[in-house]
């Protein structure tokens, strides 16, 4: 490797951990691919009367455990009795004891969607009244934590072990044969397998406490992974570790027995034959990602799966190509460097891979999001943009490539027609020289040498005598081991040296060092692409997140009031800060004038509670000159506010305006009209 190449090498490892730390920072503790749709009691509601169950509704089949969904009272004891079980369809219930006091409840629920990933969260209902309550926070934070962490990066390095040991394989076989004997290309593909596994058997560790306690404690223990491996998640990690022993004996027939046949039938056939396997155990390894993940549930499953299965194998044969290539250029020796029809090859199926890409994503975009509004309007969505343009430069960047891969040929084959006249004119000289030495040896000769040279000729034969003795320095057997060794060290020294200069001139072509330098910069793209991917992966998808937020809002954006004269008020809020964005719902009761009971609700866009510092509300009747009123309501839980008699002096069109603040310095104020009276 070049002086150059490592430092190029290690910003681009500083890179992907940077670009990876700020994705998996950046994500929500519990990036959940079911949502809540529903409940019973509904979140922030008065009961008249005590409920004997809880319900909760989602978006998907969830898996639960005996301690999934706690309903806790104003003090933090549990009042749940017995196990939740699944009443209908995607809906489960609690049983609850009898005689609840009155009071704020909070209700807890952690389960697992059916795409794998942990969902958890929290809401409160009233009995009779509500009340303050001990109980703080959102609910479990499953999925967060050290251990969430840990399980994002085991699944980053588990898609780019696939990636490398996939695309690395396709490379040699179908672009660069000659690369299977090539050590660097070697230990890039076992390199790629040994991360999968190890990835793999980390995840299956992991997967215990990622989806119930999170806690780094729990990941050894044995009761854990067995629950874990009773789970769809669990059988295609196992099934991934069996495909991995499979594509194990295919990396040693790749890198012993066919680089070892010099056959060229035999090793035609063997070619076909590790075509045909290793397209079999890719597949397989991409299927065991395409049970478990979002292909797996929703819309279409039976279409879904095999379109993502296409998408990986697109994935790896480009980006794991594209990691081969880039080793190729950087590490092969100069007496085996990468041809430039290599490199064309690779472009043709590189080619492939981003039309198969194109079709595949827009029929996942499609299926994960459902309106163009999901792209802005949700984390998924903007995460995809961010990956189709990622793609659009690493399309750009491969463009040039394939600039520097023409000049690069059309350099090889001048080079070529230079060197075979060039050796053509040698030759001609060359006999033209020995033929005018042997006339003058000839000439010079006299008839007395001339016959007794032809008598030597006849008789075949000459005298030991005749042979001059050839001595060494050293004399004797000693002598003879001694210059055997000096000769073959200078042979080595000649064989360095001239490989040196062999590379010194492969690296001083123009066109060569232009398509390293856009090979490498593939390479930086394409690892930040990856993380995009990953982190994809775990955001729960646009089309859920809408849904769930249409389930837990009003019918109407503009004021509702039930038949009682409720009024409730949905308000959109963004305070600019990184976390700033949300919906306050107001609840206004009887929304008469004199006294009012007033909820608050603060939620995150996907309908989670969301945890602010400060809510103010205020109201103003401007036709008659009356306000601001403020109201400080009182904080009963995470994102619950509440105050009760809230003077109202007339009727009107009354603007409500509630002001949001979620850090020291990031504050908004939103406001709507309602009829009051």
């Amino acid at each position: 490797m070049t002086r150059t190449t490592a430092p190029r090498l290690r910003t681009l490892l500083l890179l992907l951990l940077a670009v990876t730390g700020a994705l998996l920072a950046g994500a929500s503790p519990a990036s959940a691919h079911a949502a809540l749709t529903g409940s019973d009691p509904a979140q922030g509601v008065v009961a008249g009367q005590a409920p004997t169950q809880v319900s909760l509704t989602f978006s998907e089949k969830v898996a639960m455990s005996d301690d999934s969904v706690r309903v806790l009272d104003p003090r933090g004891k549990p009042v749940q009795t017995g196990s939740p079980a699944n009443v209908s369809g995607t809906t489960y219930a609690v049983k609850l004891e009898s005689g609840l006091a009155k009071g704020t409840y909070t209700v807890t629920y952690q389960v697992v969607s059916a795409d794998s990933h942990p969902v958890a969260g929290a809401y409160t209902f009233s009995v009779g009244a509500p009340s303050p309550t001990v109980v703080t926070g959102a609910g479990p934070a499953a999925g967060g934590g050290v251990v969430g962490g840990l399980y994002a990066f085991g699944r980053y390095a588990s898609y780019a072990g696939f990636i490398v040991l996939a695309g690395g394989a396709a490379f040699v076989l179908a672009c660069w044969q000659r690369g299977a004997g090539v050590r660097a290309v070697q230990r890039l593909v076992v390199g790629g397998w040994i991360a999968l596994t190890a990835a793999t058997l980390w995840l299956l560790l992991l997967r215990g406490s990622y989806t119930t306690s999170g806690t780094f404690a729990d990941v050894f223990d044995l009761d854990l992974l067995g629950q874990v491996l009773q789970t769809k998640t669990g059988a295609a990690l196992v099934s991934r570790l069996l495909l991995l022993a499979a594509a194990a004996l295919f990396v040693a027939v790749l890198f012993g027995t066919y680089t070892r046949r010099t056959d060229v039938t035999e090793k035609r056939d063997l070619t076909f034959g590790l075509a045909v396997g290793g397209v079999v155990v890719a597949a397989g390894l991409a299927t065991s990602w395409a049970m478990a993940e979002h292909a797996s549930t929703g819309l279409q499953p039976g279409l879904a799966m095999p379109v993502d299965v296409v998408h990986l194998l697109a994935v790896a044969a480009w980006l794991g190509g594209l990691a081969a290539l880039l080793t190729a250029l950087y590490r092969a020796p100069a007496e085996h460097p990468v041809e430039a029809a290599a490199v064309r090859r690779f472009s043709r199926m590189a080619f492939g891979s981003v039309l198969a890409l194109v079709a595949t994503g827009v029929y996942q975009s499609w299926r994960q999001l459902g309106s163009w509004s999901a792209f802005t309007e949700t984390r998924y969505g903007q995460l995809l943009l961010a990956k189709i343009l990622l793609v659009a430069v690493l399309v750009g960047i491969a463009g040039l490539s394939r600039r520097w891969t023409g000049r690069l040929a059309d350099r090889g084959a001048d080079t070529e027609r230079e060197r075979t006249e060039r050796v053509s004119t040698a030759d001609t000289g060359r006999r033209r020289t020995e033929r005018v030495r042997a006339a003058d040896a000839d000439t010079e000769q006299g008839p007395a040498e001339r016959v007794r040279a032809a008598d030597a000729g006849r008789s075949g034969a000459v005298s030991e005598e005749q042979v001059p003795a050839v001595t060494t320095g050293g004399g004797g057997a000693g002598g003879d081991a001694g210059d055997a060794r000096r000769a073959a060290q200078l042979a080595r020294q000649r064989a360095a040296v001239d490989a040196a200069r062999r590379k010194r001139l492969r690296d001083a072509d123009e066109n060569r060092f232009g398509l390293r330098r856009s090979v490498l910069a593939e390479a930086g793209v394409a690892l930040v692409l990856l993380a995009v991917t990953t982190a994809l992966t775990q955001t729960e998808p646009g089309r859920t997140e809408q849904e769930a937020k249409a389930a837990t809002s009003s019918p109407a954006d503009s004021g509702t009031s039930t038949a009682s004269g409720a009024l409730t008020l949905d308000m959109p809020f963004d305070t600019g800060g990184t976390d700033g964005k949300g919906v306050v719902r107001v609840d206004l009761d009887p929304a008469r004038t004199g006294g009012n009971e007033m909820h608050v609700y603060v939620q995150r866009p996907n309908g989670r509670a969301f945890d602010v510092p400060e809510v103010k509300v205020s109201f103003t009747l401007e036709a008659k000159k009356i306000g601001p009123l403020p109201v400080n309501p009182d904080h009963i839980t995470t994102g619950h506010w509440s105050a009760s008699g809230v003077q109202l002096p007339m009727a009107g069109d009354w603007r409500v305006a509630v002001t949001v603040r979620t850090s020291d310095i990031d504050q908004a104020t939103v406001s709507k009209n309602a009829q009051i009276g």
